[in-house]
């Protein structure tokens, strides 16, 4: 058996998670629009029971949360939504190592006049909280930090840059699809006003995401960008997908009681494949922090060599990654790695491992194992 090391690209759908989604795919299929007869209720029922699970994980109440088809989809409300809410404020605030889901729609904006500045990350890939603190201007209306990279790992003081813009009163965006299975998450606490979540990123089914959208303390308002049925507050129109949101509600669930004592595993899982490599390959660099990292990402390079030649003499054995999986099928030096390293042989040899939920101490240990061999016959060792 392959073993599955690309948590960061996504998630296998946990069996509780499946379990709950299955009466919403053969009994309970009625339309949760449909609340006056008792198929429509039920789907709304449930629906309404994934939004206060959901909102339980990241510290929200269930009135702040609209369910997106994507994570994608879910940023590209949250920019685009303040930008069309408040036009006469027209300058936003990202980093340089954003997904493409926040900075593609902001490059939009861009080319329809409005400011942008992205913030350089050092060699860890992290933003400076002074950065923001000192590009904060009178126009500002956004503010958009991942929580952590799902390249490199390096979390973000999301903390800190949430009380700048509390302070500065200044919307802060947060890109949430890597930290909830792993990490604990509290909105309120820090100052977080709008976040985005997913469903396959935290062992939950594809196609289904979440906006949190803060109501009071700022009441944050957002200019819809898809239209039609009214659905989700009107932020959201389109039919619900009943069973994929269940599936999101069920896996937030398992994600708020596992998350502190499963990233700890993981973080102990990391380091001892660390421990192995780093006895063993010489040349090989960690990049990201050492500590101030997500929980299950390990992104190295080793010198000499080439990732998708390790890949591809591996693939039958390991499955890993070379850079985002979100990316297209260009093979070009990662955006994030061009951030942190420039046009380096460091930028261009990194890969990433990350282990999961299901990921066993015997699979670390092996997945290391047939790694530091492969390296060695790459270097004609």
């Amino acid at each position: 058996m392959v073993i599955y090391l690309d948590h960061n690209a996504t998630t296998p759908i946990d069996p509780r998670v499946i379990d709950a989604m299955k009466p919403y795919l053969y009994e309970i299929f009625g339309n949760p629009s449909s609340v006056e007869h008792q198929h429509g209720h039920d789907a709304s029922a449930a629906i309404e029971r994934a939004r206060e699970q959901t909102a339980a994980v990241i510290g929200a109440k269930a009135n702040e949360i609209v369910f997106t088809a994507s994570c994608t989809e879910a940023d590209n409300m949250a920019v685009l939504g303040v930008a069309r809410a408040n036009s006469e404020k027209r300058h936003i605030i990202t980093s340089a190592i954003e997904h493409p889901a926040v900075l593609e729609p902001i490059r939009m904006l861009e080319r329809e006049g409005w400011s942008v500045t992205y913030l350089p990350v050092d060699e860890k890939g992290q933003v400076s909280v002074d950065g923001v603190k000192g590009a904060i201007r009178k126009e500002t209306a956004l503010v958009s930090i991942m929580a952590a990279n799902n390249e490199v790992g390096s979390l973000q003081p999301i903390r800190s840059i949430g009380a700048v813009c509390a302070e500065r009163e200044v919307l802060f965006h947060v890109d949430l699809a890597q930290v909830v299975a792993y990490h604990e998450v509290d909105v309120e606490r820090d100052n977080i006003h709008l976040a985005s979540l997913s469903g396959h990123k935290a062992y939950g089914p594809k196609g289904v995401g979440v906006l949190y959208v803060r109501s009071r303390r700022p009441r944050v308002r957002l200019a819809p960008i898809l239209f039609g049925g009214g659905q989700e507050r009107g932020l959201r129109p389109g039919t619900l997908n009943t069973t994929a949101i269940v599936g999101m509600g069920e896996a937030m669930a398992i994600a708020r009681s596992s998350a502190v004592k499963e990233g700890l595993r993981l973080s102990t899982l990391c380091q001892r494949f660390l421990e192995k490599i780093r006895g063993s390959v010489e040349g090989a660099s960690l990049n990201g922090p050492e500590d101030a990292r997500l929980a299950n990402n390990i992104s190295l390079s080793v010198v000499g060599v080439e990732p998708l030649a390790l890949i591809r003499r591996l693939n039958r054995e390991i499955s890993f990654s070379a850079s985002s999986a979100c990316a297209t099928d260009k093979i070009q030096t990662s955006h994030v790695l061009l951030a942190m390293f420039g046009e380096t042989a460091r930028a261009r040899q990194a890969f990433r491992i990350a282990p999961g939920r299901f990921t066993t101490e015997s699979d670390i240990d092996l997945a290391a194992d047939l790694l530091i061999s492969e390296i060695a016959r790459l270097r004609g060792g």
